[in-house]
Parts: C-alpha cells; structure tokens; sequence
C-alpha cells in the first residue's frame, strides 16, 4: 500500500524568511498576522542554498519599534554583526563599510560624504537625471512595448551612479553586474550576472572584469568582489591624480581639520555602498512603482489627470512596494523592544515591509493611494543611518514617472512580472508592459 506523503504546514515566520516566498509575492498577510499577536518575533534561521542554519533572531515588525531600534544605535549595533540577517563570513572586512558602522566612525564618513553633495553637484545631478528620464522613455516611446524594468528602469541609476562617481558611461553596467550578484545572491540568475560587455570599456573596465572569478563563490566577501574593488582603488587613484566635476572627486579632495581625509580603501568600500545599494533601491523601487500603478489603473488615471500629485504618488511608491525589506541589528545589551526581553548579542531584525503597512500608522495600508497624505513611511530607514541617496532616490522616481506621463498612454501589463528570489530585496527582473506612444521625443538622445 502506498503511503501518501503530507506536507507539514509552513508557519508564518517561515514564510517571512524563506526567499522562496518572494518569488511569488511579499507574504504581507503573514505580516500582518504576526505584527498583531507577536510583534516582535522569535524567527528560526533555517538553512538556505549554500547557507546553514543560524542561531535566529527578533524579527521587529512595527512601525514604532521599527522606529526605536533604528534610532538608538548604542542598543542596536550596526558595527557588532554587520546589518544582513545571515553572519557575515568575512565580518572584519563588512564592517569597513559606513552601512555597517556605528558612531562616531560613522558619523565621520558621513559628514565628509555630505559635504561633498554640495548645492552645485546636487543640482547638476538633478538637471542629468531629469534628461536621462526623458531621453530612455522616448528612446522607447514608439515601439509601444518593452521591458518596463531591464529596458527603461535599470538605466537611470546606473546613469546617476556613473555621473557620481565620474565614471565612463561605457562602464556603467559594471554596476549592474556588481549589485546583481551582491543583492541577488539567493537568486540563480542574478548571483552568476555577466551582463557587461567590455567591448567598448574604458582600460581600467578590463583590467577589472579579468579578475572576476569564474565559479561561485561569495559575492559579500571582498574576495568574491575582486573585480569591483580593483576598478575602485583604480578609480580613486585616479579622482586624486585628475579631480573631475563630481561628487567623489569633492569627497577625495576635501580636507577637513575634524573629520581628515579619505582614505583609498575607505572610498573602495563607499564606492562598494553606492555601487550596489545606491542602485538596487532605485532599481527596485521604479518597476515597483510601475507595478503598483498597473495593479491600480483608477490611480494611475488620477495621476495622468493631476500631476501635482506625482510627489506624493511617489511616497506612496515607496511605501506600498519598499525595495529594502529589511536591516539587521545586535543587541549591545540586554533590553526590552516592543515588551519583549532581548537579550545581549541576539540578532534585531527591523523589517521595513511589514512597518510600511502598519495599520495604526497608515489608513488602509493595504490601499495602493497617489493622494495619500502624511506618509511616515520608513523606506529610507531613520536615525543615523537613513538613508543618504533618499533626495536622489526620489529625484530618479519622479523624473521617471513624469517622462512616462508625458510619452506613453493607455499603460497596461503585457505579460506577467518575473520577481527576485530575495528575502532582502524586494526586486522585478521583468516587467513586461505595453501602451500607446504620445507626442514626439523632446529631442535628448542618450550619449
């Protein structure tokens, strides 16, 4: 007699962990459950691919205690674990980055970042952005189809990035690669990214792509990242010798008698930062807001109807879809989140996906809304450690979206989404959509 196997039931903190999850969707029903009974909640680390088992951790789901963990870094370390659920293997070489730092290291890495976003770079970022925007919808706008996410979307970060760092264009989709892997790596596709062609690169770009390893290894181990990091110190080097009208430049030339210099391997590790997760946010976040439009046709008519919105609309983007899902902490000390004893060590995991659909915050959080005011979402973090790319973030969207107002009508799905297996980014490799061009190119060709 044959025995019928049965499946065990998947709980809801293993739907939340498992990226196999996010292929489908975010679990937000899970969310939704446990931010009502449990909060604050006790997460096994099973194994994933590659990766074993892990000790677990609090997953922290709502909006104010998401809030107080990320504000009190003295409780919440950023520095003691690194900010990824899963223990880095190479966790002295993790914590050179800024994202995995605590003050005052850090709080000196970002006022020298700051200072070198200054009013003249940032507007003339604005103006490339606005342009770019324009120039990758009409380069598109008479076919009536297209990949929303890989032929529209990916360039605009990548554009921005290079403009930045004062990167050749032909070098941009390095980046592309680079974050693929790093972000990707729970995703078959993304984590073997060769997508670059160096046929066209500048020399610094082959020199680089010669060392990427050609078997698997760990993208979030320096490592696993040679060819990245050998084009940064190539890059940095190259910033002090011939300066550039670009931030980076300002940042390696500024002297500041609290705060020093720059060090090369400092702006490898930044570069590292904004390479990858100043690309995947922005990435994600426009095909995200595509998808939620597509899923809301009444708002999008709304929007086309009245662009005073498109700010707003835009918020709402990044709340209902948040690219980031969430950041790790370690407890420095035994203390108490949301009523529940956390004990001196343990992994906090802030999940931002879950905090940006908390119903005591946002009305009807489910409601994808354009008009939707007062929007305290936590997208972009809070405390210390929001986000510093969250003006150029917002500047890409609504460019993005007012070009695509402007040239395409009648948008609608043409096919279905292909998502990222990640349960960190919440990411659209595919996006397939169709419409009915409008007007003519405002003449800015792509260079």
């Amino acid at each position: 007699m044959t025995q019928r196997r049965v499946s065990r039931p998947i709980s809801d903190t293993e739907l939340i962990y498992s990226p196999d999850t996010y292929v489908r969707s975010v679990p937000y029903d899970a969310l939704a459950r446990l931010r009502r009974s449990t909060p604050v909640v006790w997460v096994e680390e099973r194994p994933v691919d590659d990766w074993p088992a892990g000790p677990g951790f609090w997953a922290v789901l709502r909006h104010a205690d998401v809030r107080h963990v990320l504000r009190n870094p003295q409780l919440f370390s950023s520095h003691l674990g690194a900010t990824q659920i899963r223990d880095a293997e190479d966790l002295d070489y993790v914590r050179r980055m800024m994202l995995n730092m605590d003050p005052p290291e850090h709080s000196r890495l970002r006022r020298l970042l700051t200072k070198a976003f200054t009013p003249r770079a940032v507007a003339r970022l604005a103006a490339g952005i606005e342009r770019r925007a324009r120039a990758l919808v009409d380069a598109v706008a008479e076919k009536g189809e297209a990949d929303f996410a890989k032929e529209i979307a990916a360039d605009l970060p990548l554009f921005t990035l290079a403009d930045v760092f004062g990167i050749p264009e032909s070098d941009r989709w390095l980046m592309f690669d680079w974050s693929n892997r790093v972000i990707g790596y729970q995703d078959a596709e993304y984590s073997v990214s060769s997508v670059f062609d160096a046929s066209e690169a500048t020399d610094m770009a082959r020199r680089a792509i010669a060392l990427r390893p050609s078997g698997p290894v760990n993208p979030r181990s320096r490592a696993g990242m040679p060819d990245l990091y050998a084009y940064a110190h190539e890059l940095g080097e190259y910033k002090r010798r011939h300066p550039g009208d670009d931030v980076m430049t300002a940042l390696m030339h500024h002297v500041d008698d609290e705060d020093g210099t720059v060090a090369v391997e400092e702006f490898e590790n930044l570069f590292w930062l904004f390479a990858v997760a100043g690309n995947e946010t922005v990435r994600n976040g426009l095909p995200g807001g595509m998808y939620a439009l597509l899923r809301n046709p009444a708002e999008l008519a709304r929007l086309r109807a009245d662009r005073s919105l498109i700010e707003g609309a835009v918020e709402e983007m990044l709340r209902w879809w948040t690219p980031v899902m969430n950041f790790r902490r370690t407890a420095t000390a035994d203390t108490v989140v949301g009523n529940v004893p956390v004990r001196k060590g343990e992994k906090v995991v802030v999940w931002f996906s879950s905090a940006n659909r908390d119903e005591e915050v946002f009305d009807r959080p489910s409601r994808f809304d354009v008009g939707r005011a007062g929007n305290d979402h936590v997208t972009f973090g809070h405390g210390p450690h929001f986000c510093l790319g969250a003006h150029l973030a917002r500047l890409q969207m609504r460019a993005m979206f007012t070009a695509v107002l402007d040239r395409l009508d009648d948008i609608e799905p043409d096919g279905e989404p292909m998502r990222l297996r990640s349960n960190f980014q919440n990411g659209i490799k595919r996006l397939p959509i169709r419409w009915k061009p409008i007007g003519s190119a405002a003449g800015d060709d792509l260079p």
